[in-house]
């Protein structure tokens, strides 16, 4: 019984597992890194008013729209190193009411 769950377990953070969530992630980020633009006139709507999201928004929106999406091509064209992601929330839709963030810190699975 201890061996079932020993592989399971180590089977979850395998290398094939890791390479294949870098390689969703970036494809992810690419196909859906548009979505940006909405989510950040959303998000700056909401703390900064109406006015302010139609405007500045949509360009901070455009500006998370490119950091999203060459990350996603960075992650397809590197999936073979499994490293953390480096863009949060990971996906877009993982919460959609929080900003976007980057990480310069490239670390291993």
């Amino acid at each position: 019984m201890l061996l079932i769950f020993t592989s399971q377990s180590a089977l979850a953070d395998s290398y094939p597992a890791n390479v294949l969530g870098k390689l969703t992630n970036g494809v992810a980020n690419v196909t859906f890194g548009v979505v940006e633009i909405p989510k950040t006139i959303f998000i700056t709507s909401q703390s900064q008013g109406p006015a302010y999201g139609a405007t500045a928004g949509i360009l901070m929106g455009m500006m998370q729209m490119v950091g999203r999406t060459l990350n996603g091509v960075f992650d397809v064209a590197t999936f073979i190193v499994p490293t953390k992601p480096l863009v949060t929330p990971v996906y877009i839709w993982n919460d959609f009411c929080t900003e976007t963030s980057y990480s310069s810190d490239l670390q291993l699975r």
